[in-house]
């Protein structure tokens, strides 16, 4: 075998291993260079009479005329991918090279193009009866492949009109999923569940499509109640603006809004709905604003029970007695002191606006919010900044009331509200009754960090340990609750 073919070999396992190992990364510097190949492996065949587009000549040697005859069908299909490669690159959009439905279609074509050439040219066989057998054959494969040709036809369509893209989050015939791949048989989606799911292309043609990423910085969230048809619409709709406006993650423009869905002799639907700017925060605003209906619609009174069944009633101690229930410092707290401290707490009606308490103010009470929605903010570099909002059941002030530490923050009312607040005075007796109470509320609040970062007074090495800030805090309690212990 001669040099020009063995070095028409080796040219082409250079482009064999460029294609596999990836090098270089750049998919632009690698198809350059392999068409720099390509075109070392085209003037060596043209140079030394190998040309591909006529019958290679015939040597001695049987073997080498089948050697030649092999590469001279290599440069055929190597030079069909290598145009497809190139086409793409310079003609498609860059979204649309991310499908890989064009590139495949244009690339059976141009192969089948490349495999033609080199029956007719390489081999010399009459090409009229191989067009002809070729077309009798697809019209078999055809009938046989009429779903699959569908696909491909209905991908087409998908990928001029661009329903969706890769990457986008769809839901296609009420399956949701993003989007991973297009390509021409169907588009495949990645679950919520982690899982993907394949949906052929003439499915997705012929249904309903919903793309959550268009427009692609509005995200609706919706949440749907069914309440009693004994409760006044009026009122059970004020408790889910409340919900509305305790949710600090939603856009304000479109405006949230809560709504009378749909009525029954059993039930009154509503629906709350607000919008977000990411799709990935969908989930957990959906689950806080179900929280947050659920303890503003028990704070307006409305029972939350089966609606066949006669909700219980409450009066205002109960009231009063399951907002301390819920604060984590009194559950080291018996029940009968828990019903003392009930009849000590003291209602503050607060208007839209309405301060409750500022930085500066006497640390020395805790608030607990029974109705509506109060906005925390705190002085930082940059101005006054929102750390949290508080809603029914949520209080603050508990190292004020145990310790007398200032949280350094401010709280006004965002809607019109009510708070319950006890006085350190009325907590010390129980303290001086039961020490133990005093170390284990002492205990609990060392364990939450996040509480004492906002201590305003203490050394800074208090917070180096659990056990230093523990002591530290008890001191505290002590000299505030003039306890001997």
């Amino acid at each position: 075998m001669n040099h020009p073919v063995l070095t028409g070999y080796a040219l082409v396992i250079v482009d064999v291993l460029l294609w596999r190992s990836g090098f270089p990364e750049n998919e632009n510097a690698r198809l350059s260079i392999r068409l720099f190949v390509f075109a070392l492996l085209t003037l060596l065949l043209f140079s030394t009479g190998l040309s591909p587009v006529s019958q290679a000549p015939v040597p001695h040697s049987s073997a080498q005329h089948v050697a030649e005859q092999i590469l001279e069908i290599v440069w055929w299909l190597n030079g069909a991918r290598l145009l497809s490669l190139a086409l793409d690159a310079l003609l498609l959009p860059k979204r649309w090279r991310k499908q890989r439905l064009f590139q495949d279609v244009f690339g059976a074509v141009v192969f089948l193009a490349a495999v033609v050439a080199a029956l007719a040219f390489v081999l010399d066989l009459p090409i009229r009866g191989v067009v002809a057998t070729s077309g009798a054959l697809a019209i078999v494969l055809g009938l046989a492949i009429q779903s699959t040709l569908s696909d491909v036809f209905a991908g087409i369509v998908i990928n001029t009109t661009e329903p969706y893209q890769v990457g986008d989050w769809v839901a296609i015939d009420d399956v949701e999923g993003k989007v991973l791949e297009m390509n021409w048989r169907a588009t495949h989606l990645l679950t919520a569940r982690g899982n993907v799911l394949i949906v052929p292309n003439a499915v997705a043609a012929k249904t309903k499509i919903m793309n959550h990423n268009r427009p692609p910085a509005l995200h609706g969230v919706s949440v749907l109640l069914e309440i009693s048809p004994e409760e006044r619409p009026r009122t059970v709709l004020a408790a889910l603006e409340n919900a509305l406006a305790a949710t600090r993650f939603i856009l304000q423009t479109p405006a949230p809004y809560a709504q009378v869905k749909k009525t029954s002799v059993n039930s009154i639907q509503y629906e709350v709905t607000a919008y977000v700017d990411d799709m990935a925060r969908k989930l957990p605003v959906s689950n806080d604003l179900y929280d947050l209906c659920y303890r503003h619609l028990a704070a307006a009174g409305i029972n939350l029970h089966p609606l066949s069944v006669t909700g219980p009633s409450r009066n205002s101690v109960d009231s009063r007695e399951r907002l301390l229930r819920n604060v984590d410092l009194f559950t080291a707290l018996e029940d009968d002191e828990i019903r003392h401290l009930a009849t000590r707490l003291t209602r503050r009606e607060l208007d839209r606006g309405q301060v409750l308490m500022t930085e500066d103010m006497a640390p020395h009470t805790l608030s607990i919010v029974d109705s509506g929605v109060l906005s925390v903010t705190a002085d930082e570099s940059t101005g006054q900044v929102e750390v949290s909002r508080l809603g029914p059941g949520d209080a603050i002030g508990e190292v004020g009331l145990l310790a007398g530490l200032s949280t350094k923050v401010q709280i006004t009312a965002l809607t019109r509200c009510a708070a319950y607040q006890l006085h350190k005075d009325d907590l010390t007796p129980i303290l001086k009754n039961n020490p133990e109470v005093a170390e284990r509320m002492c205990r609990m609040l060392s364990r939450q960090q996040a509480t004492l970062d906002n201590l305003s007074a203490g050394p800074q090495q208090v917070v180096a340990s659990e056990q230093s800030v523990f002591q530290w805090l008890l001191e505290q309690v002590r000299k505030l609750h003039s306890l001997t212990f």
